[in-house]
């Protein structure tokens, strides 16, 4: 495939995506996405002037490369993108009108695809219907999680960490009483319950009856609600 028939540049940004769980999987780790594109520019006389690479976690939200990807493309109009697929790119409608504004030549290496602004309406309809499938995916895994999540509920289960006052049973997957902790509940209950006291002062005496976090400080107010 000729690049130059397709493209006015052969100046590119690399981006490179993954998140904490296909962080497991070879097939999806960072080192693979940037080997495959480098490889691929180094194969067509392209130049990559600048990568970027998101490693997303499930605390925390938003893709800071890939804003300043954006950034630095406003301000270097010369300038393409290089992906390894379209679903590192795009991770639903937002991310890919985003970028389809800037108006700029797309080359995902995997799937052996370059995308430009002149593109044929068929192109930009696969291309577009990749992008929903990128969208799907998410949107498939987030209901599996909630699904495993109400199972194991349901079969009396809790597979989060156990609140203030109990315990997670690791060889049965539920929570049980930590008698350690569980007379501070009662007594916060206790206490609140007459309505004389904020949680700030509920706080204050369940700490100076002994009552610590994990970290061994105080248990705040927001933990107490």
């Amino acid at each position: 495939m000729n690049i130059e028939l397709k493209m006015d540049t052969n100046n590119f940004c690399l981006y490179a995506r993954v998140s904490s769980r296909e962080q497991e999987r070879e097939g999806y780790s960072i080192d693979a996405q940037l080997k495959s594109c480098r490889d691929y520019a180094s194969g067509h006389d392209l130049e990559i002037v600048k990568e970027f690479v998101d490693v997303e976690s499930a605390k925390q939200a938003g893709r800071k490369q890939f804003n300043e990807l954006i950034i630095y493309l406003q301000e270097h109009p010369e300038v393409g993108i290089i992906c390894e697929k379209v679903d590192r790119l795009h991770r639903n409608l937002k991310d890919y009108l985003t970028v389809d504004d800037l108006g700029r030549g797309l080359i995902f290496v995997k799937e052996n695809t370059i995308y430009t602004p002149e593109a044929k309406a068929s192109e930009k309809l696969m291309h577009g219907i990749k992008v929903l499938m990128a969208r799907n995916y998410i949107d498939n895994l987030s209901d599996e999680i909630k699904k495993g999540l109400y199972e194991k509920f349901s079969q009396g289960g809790y597979p989060r960490q156990a609140p203030l006052g109990y315990l997670n049973d690791k060889n049965t997957r539920t929570v049980k009483i930590n008698q350690k902790t569980a007379p501070h509940v009662v007594k916060l209950f206790d206490l609140y319950a007459t309505g004389n006291y904020s949680l700030d002062k509920i706080a204050s005496i369940l700490y100076e009856d002994g009552l610590r976090g994990k970290t061994g400080k105080r248990i705040f107010k927001a933990a107490l609600h």
